[in-house]
């Protein structure tokens, strides 16, 4: 089992920026790839960004102001959010993917073997 916890979320203005962490736990925790998704009411959780190694990707929306990152002598993702806009409001979650599904399973919701709690950004105009 893995445990995830992200922390970082709070209120920015419009422009501002807000860094995510994602702390993982777990006897399994090498075994998975951490990518970041987020959720607004009424929606389905969409994928926003991953970082593995020298592999990154992001949702066309954030590409550009967003940085994915990690430390794996922490087991810790981070999500670096800059030049916010009131569309990024959300709740934000990590999710664990087992590394035996491949890269192209990082960006797909119901592939996620773990949740976070999540946290909330709120961005006002």
């Amino acid at each position: 089992q893995v445990v995830l916890v992200e922390s970082g979320g709070g209120e920015a203005q419009t422009g501002g920026s807000l860094r995510l962490s994602c702390a993982a736990s777990g006897r399994t925790v090498s075994d998975y790839r951490i990518s970041w998704f987020r959720q607004t009411p009424g929606k389905e959780r969409e994928f926003v960004g991953v970082w593995r190694n020298n592999y990154t990707y992001y949702r066309e929306s954030v590409r550009g102001r967003f940085i994915a990152s990690g430390d794996d002598s922490k087991n810790t993702m981070y999500l670096q959010m800059n030049n916010l806009e009131p569309e990024d409001t959300a709740t934000y979650f990590c999710g664990a993917i087992a590394k035996w599904k491949g890269y192209g399973a990082l960006w797909i919701r119901h592939e996620v073997d773990y949740w976070g709690q999540g946290t909330q950004v709120i961005v006002s105009p």
